[in-house]
């Protein structure tokens, strides 16, 4: 039997395939931009043809995770204020099987433990109108939303005079709940949490 490719080698081939489709070596070249042939004609499906290729590449790779079982999940550490976390998060071009659902899960209340230890005095956002807006929240509100989702991920904006630590809550499939795409079975929400006085900036 021929060796399964780990997860780290799945994102290397997504990121190689996603980097051929951009720069217009893959094509897939029956897609239409609105399948009338008069129309077409006049309209450039160049980039719509590139993002097929690679979409329909990464569906492949995604039916070979679930046909040999391959983990969508990779590891990173987080340091805050002198506090470290190792933490699981499913990479964006990949899916999350049920083994790492169960992954996401259990790991969830040391992410949050790690989250209340270093945000407890700083100015706690909640992302609403799918991001474009920011309202401010208190650590009890964060709570309750916590509560009621599966599962969590961190995200860090650091820069000398500026800390933004981003908690994902999640529920249902990571690979559907960004962007409100799987609502209402998969979906999360993010609370943004900055210095007093000043605003989240992503």
């Amino acid at each position: 039997m021929s060796e399964v490719y780990t997860t780290e080698k799945l994102i290397e081939i997504l990121q190689s395939e996603r980097q051929a489709c951009l720069k217009g070596q893959r094509l897939k070249l029956d897609v239409t931009v609105s399948g009338s042939p008069v129309l077409d004609q006049f309209i450039r499906s160049e980039g719509l043809q590139k993002f097929t290729a690679y979409q329909d590449f990464k569906a492949a790779i995604h039916q070979y995770q679930r046909d040999y079982n391959v983990s969508g999940i990779v590891w990173h550490s987080c340091s805050v204020k002198g506090k470290t976390l190792t933490y699981p998060e499913v990479d964006s071009h990949l899916i999350a099987l049920p083994n790492d659902i169960e992954v996401l899960k259990a790991a969830k209340s040391s992410i949050w433990e790690f989250w209340q230890q270093v945000t407890f005095d700083m100015d706690l956002f909640l992302s609403v109108n799918h991001g474009k807006q920011h309202q401010l929240i208190q650590p009890e509100d964060c709570a309750r939303i916590q509560q009621r989702t599966e599962w969590a991920g961190l995200f860090v904006y650091e820069k000398s005079n500026f800390l933004e630590i981003v908690l994902q809550l999640g529920w249902g499939k990571p690979e559907e709940a960004c962007y409100k795409r799987g609502f209402p079975t998969s979906g999360s929400e993010y609370v943004h949490a900055v210095n007093p006085g000043q605003h989240p900036i992503t």
